[in-house]
């Protein structure tokens, strides 16, 4: 991959210690580096000259290297020019390192800025800065054990690419909610890879959002068409924890107290089950898993709910309309988990009973990606709409009466019930629903038919083919795409083993049957292909068989749907790519996103996205590998995952990581569990107490609650005291489990005292929980494990430069010390090697891998220095806007140096009292000058919670900081009574370029007040919301949450 020898030596020195000296180098957790090493050493070999690998070509730096001398066998390595050459001129180590170093692209500010930056801040320099902000005792001076970066960005990806290679591409027939999928071109370039769509946050702010909010309504009502049922979220994570939201939102609906046990089908997805067992056991429910056929439905008082399979685990289509009728009459409800595709074509759960239906998009035109990232659904009554976890994307009404849509009642669950929610969902898959909607806009009605009627042709195909070769069938018809047959004589391991052999991966369901499962991957020869290797394999005889079926891609009459679908004007009318791409493009203008201005959302971390980081997503190897495909097909994968749980471990201080969790918020549920199961196997399971800061996310009391822990609150307001904290620890003494606490704190800065609180649980037979929500500013200056934490979660979607991707996806990775290490997350299926006694807390065994590409090439990229720098940057960013600010704003929340960390707070109720002006008018004025808003009114109300991240350059920063303060000097005129309180710029805010462009204005203040209030919206361009203020008390009162035409 490009790499250079940079020197030769001149003098003879012992050929295996040089062998041994690489291989010492090499790095121990990314063997393809380390064959590089060695294949580069042996070719040289024989070589009368020695050679010395450059530090790029290694990728890596450790602590022991920092401090261990080279061994004494290993020649004098000239230093200089003049040593090695007799000449001073040319410093040959910079002259021919790789020209594209990561650094200086990640980090913003130049040298000069940071120079400048510095002297407004008040310091001498960013060591000074560092030293005033975080306390010295939790501050690290040993460097992170990551890559060397000096490969440069080329080196990086070839290096990945070395390493993924070793994936093997098979054909895969093995199905269980993960199918080959072909991404329209169009979709593929034009969002996934684009800029304007993927680095897009939450649609908080509705007025420059409403291209993806339009996107997600499209999503919402293909999923309310599929599925025959009112209403539908803007997405869930994956299948699985989709089915563990509906059994815990049916346990709400029925009252759990009485009702606590919840029926699952032993037909469902393996996976699945598996989440759910760890969901129930933890939540106080019951999961009885069993034959939905036998089962005396009527007899279980306890029952409040049951899960069903369309078509099932094995591919058969079954009737569950007995089903329903049993358990409404019990008062308990129906959940089924659906084949979206097979929906195109079958009869919707609607019509058989179903309250609620989950299940997959992924294969709507999203790739496999080894298990994720893709959009879950999940559909139900409108009735049920305030209890339905997740987001939902509403229409209202702006100020001038447009329809306008936003996020609908987007605060029901955990940021108003707290430790009472059922679930702590903070966050979606936009991204993936994104392109799952596009999908059948993009195919209409008509193609998705044709796509689902092919699919069912090939599974038709394959089955009278077998059955000529008299092979037994589990159903001749009752299938969509899977095909279950017996194995005999081969048993079904073994046959699944010789398949794989030749690159034909397939699935053993039990002791008897053998599964294959089609896509629109697949062609007419793959059948053939398959049904030879079978011949082959023993299994069949030519002639030997007779069947009936045929060939004609439709269901039959029992299963088919004949109900009308998808009549809507978006899903029939866009025919030619050309026109795809306007529509795709024009959405995207609608949105601000970070490719058109900094967002400066506290607690959120919007930093740069790179164009490197983000290209091997769309790479085969990492593409298209099933979640379940043999240890043989996905080695690259599994030592690319197992080399990031390292980089992770290192930027934390603990022993051991998990990938599994797909979100922050499903990262603390799975740190939590850690913790009980850690608990319990010391004969402490009584443990149950988690205390909780009032400033914590809203997700950490509804994640302790679905751990079944009992919340215990302590405010912080000023800080946490100690003697309060300790009372209550010791108050608590035995039955405390955990502490809850982000570092630094929400409230932006570093607690002194953070090392004393955590002793405190601990003396006091607890475990501490950090949230990771802030780790932005730790990388490399400190860390979990140095301020005494024992658990954490990372959110990679902040951190480590995943993009939010409009609301999702996300990555929430666990680190842990060496004690809680045995109870990480593990697997029924593939077991990650980081697995332990804690079930599976997401369907996939690594979570979302088809992103974890991202952080490790972020790692990679930048080494040990870069990572570290990333967080110098962003403390300095911060607190650069903060004393820029501070002579205009109430600031509030800084250490004893009034010093923040990577984000600070400004207070806006002194404004509310003067001026009527409160945080959402700055946070929609702020809109016309061209930024998005930061964060509203957490941790502390009515405020705004600023956080510049390190990629945003000085000039950017004194933008937002000019527009602030002209803000702040427009608030003055309404203060001084020049403009009314009720009509002026920031209460009219945002302005659209139709109001602006009207014939009539009635306003007391200019066109150009209103639209280009700053120069720089002349000389770079101006971006015009789309709509006005969103009516949000409407849009809560009378939902329209789908496409009626």
């Amino acid at each position: 991959f490009g790499l250079k020898l940079q020197q030769r030596w001149h003098r003879k020195g012992n050929r295996q210690s040089h062998f041994e000296m690489l291989s010492r180098m090499a790095p121990r957790d990314v063997p393809a580096v380390r064959a590089v090493t060695v294949g580069v050493f042996r070719s040289l070999a024989g070589s009368q000259h020695r050679v010395q690998l450059m530090p790029q070509m290694i990728g890596h730096a450790t602590r022991s290297q920092a401090t261990v001398a080279p061994p004494a066998s290993i020649p004098h390595r000239p230093e200089t020019m003049k040593e090695a050459y007799g000449s001073e001129k040319v410093n040959m180590e910079e002259l021919l390192a790789p020209s594209d170093p990561f650094i200086n692209r990640h980090l913003g500010p130049s040298h000069a800025d940071v120079d400048a930056m510095c002297k407004t801040i008040g310091v001498k320099d960013l060591t000074e800065l560092i030293s005033l902000t975080i306390p010295a005792r939790v501050r690290s001076n040993l460097p992170l054990d990551l890559p060397d970066p000096r490969m440069g960005e080329a080196g990086a990806l070839a290096l990945l690419k070395t390493i993924v290679s070793k994936n093997v591409i098979a054909k895969n027939f093995i199905g269980m909610g993960y199918h080959g999928t072909h991404v329209p071109g169009v979709v593929g370039r034009n969002l996934l890879e684009n800029p304007g769509w993927y680095t897009a946050y939450t649609p908080y702010q509705a007025e420059i959002s409403q291209g993806r909010l339009e996107s997600l309504v499209n999503y919402q009502t293909l999923v309310c068409e599929l599925t025959g049922m009112e209403i539908a979220n803007a997405s869930l994570l994956d299948e699985g924890t989709a089915a563990a939201e509906a059994m815990a939102m049916v346990a709400r609906t029925v009252n759990s107290k009485a009702k606590n046990q919840f029926f699952a089908s032993a037909d469902v997805h393996p996976q699945s089950l598996d989440v759910m067992r760890t969901r129930a056991h933890n939540f106080g429910m019951e999961l009885v898993v069993g034959d939905h056929r036998t089962t005396d439905f009527s007899s279980m008082t306890k029952l409040c709910g049951a899960l069903v399979q369309y078509p099932d685990t094995t591919g058969l289509f079954q009737d569950f309309s007995g089903v329903a009728s049993a358990l409404h009459k019990n008062g308990a409800h129906l959940v089924v988990a659906a084949d979206p595709l097979a929906l195109v074509a079958a009869k919707p759960p609607s019509e058989f009973g179903a309250d609620i239906v989950v299940g997959s998009m992924q294969r709507f035109g999203v790739p496999m990606w080894f298990g994720g990232p893709s959009a879950a659904y999940m559909a139900t009554s409108k009735k049920q709409v305030r209890r339905m976890p997740g987001r939902i994307i509403g229409e209202s009404i702006d100020r001038h009466g447009n329809p306008a849509y936003r996020l609908t009642l987007q605060t029901r669950e955990q940021h108003i019930r707290l430790e009472k929610a059922t679930s702590n969902v903070c966050t979606a898959q936009v991204l993936l629903a994104n392109m799952a909607g596009m999908y059948a806009v993009f195919h209409r009605k008509d193609g998705l038919q044709r796509i689902a009627k092919r699919v069912h042709g090939l599974a038709q195909l394959f089955a009278k083919e077998i059955g000529m070769l008299g092979i037994p069938l589990l159903t001749a018809t009752d299938f969509f795409d899977t095909v279950a047959f017996a194995s005999a004589p081969a048993k079904p391991a073994a046959l699944v083993e010789a398949l794989q052999a030749k690159q034909l991966n397939c699935r053993a369901i039990n002791d008897t049957h053998v599964t294959v499962s089609f896509d629109e991957t697949h062609l007419e020869s793959d059948v053939k292909e398959l049904v030879a290797a079978l011949q082959t394999a023993g299994v069949g005889k030519a002639g030997a068989g007779n069947t009936t079926v045929e060939v004609d891609g439709e269901l039959p009459a029992a299963f088919a749907r004949t109900s009308p679908f998808l009549e809507q004007k978006i899903f029939n009318s866009i025919r030619s790519e050309t026109e795809m791409m306007r529509y795709i493009h024009t959405l995207q203008l609608k949105d601000l996103a970070l490719d058109k201005s900094m967002i400066s959302l506290g607690s959120c971390t919007m930093k740069l996205n790179s164009v490197s980081s983000l290209a091997p997503c769309s790479w085969p190897e990492i593409a298209n590998i099933h979640p379940f495909a043999p240890a043989s097909n996905t080695k690259g994968y599994v030592e690319m995952l197992e080399s990031l749980e390292q980089y992770l471990v290192s930027c934390t201080g603990f022993a051991a990581c998990s990938l599994q969790p797909t979100s922050g918020a499903s990262g603390e549920y799975a740190g939590l569990l850690v913790i009980r199961e850690y608990l319990k196997s010391i004969g402490q399971g009584q443990r149950n107490v988690c205390i909780i800061p009032r400033s914590a996310h809203g997700t950490n009391p509804a994640s302790a609650a679905m751990c079944g822990m009992t919340i215990k609150w302590i405010d912080d307001a000023k800080g946490m005291d100690l003697e309060e904290f300790k009372a209550m620890c010791e108050e608590h003494n035995d039955t405390l489990a955990a502490l809850m606490v982000t570092y630094p704190s929400t409230r932006a800065f570093f607690e002194d005292n953070i090392q004393q609180i955590c002793q405190i649980v601990h003396d006091n037979g607890g475990q501490v929980y950090m949230d990771g929500a802030n780790m932005n500013a730790q990388l490399g200056l400190t860390s979990p494990e140095m301020i005494g934490s024992d658990v954490c979660h990372l959110n990679l979607h902040k951190t480590f430069s995943i993009p939010h991707g409009g609301g999702g996806p996300g990555l929430g990775p666990i680190c842990v010390r060496a004690h809680l290490a045995p109870h990480l997350p593990n697997h029924n299926i593939v077991s990650p090697s980081s697995g332990g006694t804690l079930g599976a807390v997401s369907a996939a065994p690594w979570g979302q891998a088809g992103i974890a590409c991202i952080p490790w090439m972020f790692c990679t990229m930048l080494g040990p220095k870069g990572v570290t720098d990333s967080a110098r940057y962003a403390i300095l960013n911060a607190n650069y806007l903060k004393a820029r600010l501070e002579p205009h704003y109430q600031i509030i929340a800084t250490n004893a140096n009034n010093k923040c960390s990577h984000e600070f707070i400004i207070d806006c109720s002194d404004l509310r009292r003067k001026a009527g002006i409160v945080e959402e008018d700055i946070a929609k004025r702020l809109q016309d000058y061209g930024f998005h808003a930061p964060s509203m009114s957490w941790p502390v109300p009515h405020s705004l919670m600023v956080e510049p991240t390190e990629s945003e350059d000085k000039a950017e920063l004194d933008r937002f900081c000019d527009a602030m303060i002209s803000i702040r000097e427009e608030i003055k005129k309404i203060e001084q009574g020049v403009w009314p309180p009720e009509d002026n710029p920031l209460k009219m805010a945002p302005h659209t370029q139709s109001e602006v462009c009207a014939t009539e204005w009635t306003h007391p203040y200019s066109r150009e007040e209103a639209a280009f209030p700053a120069p720089w919206l002349l000389k770079r361009g101006k971006f015009w919301p789309s709509t006005g203020r969103v009516d949000n008390a409407l849009g809560d009162k009378k939902l329209k949450l789908r496409h009626e035409h």
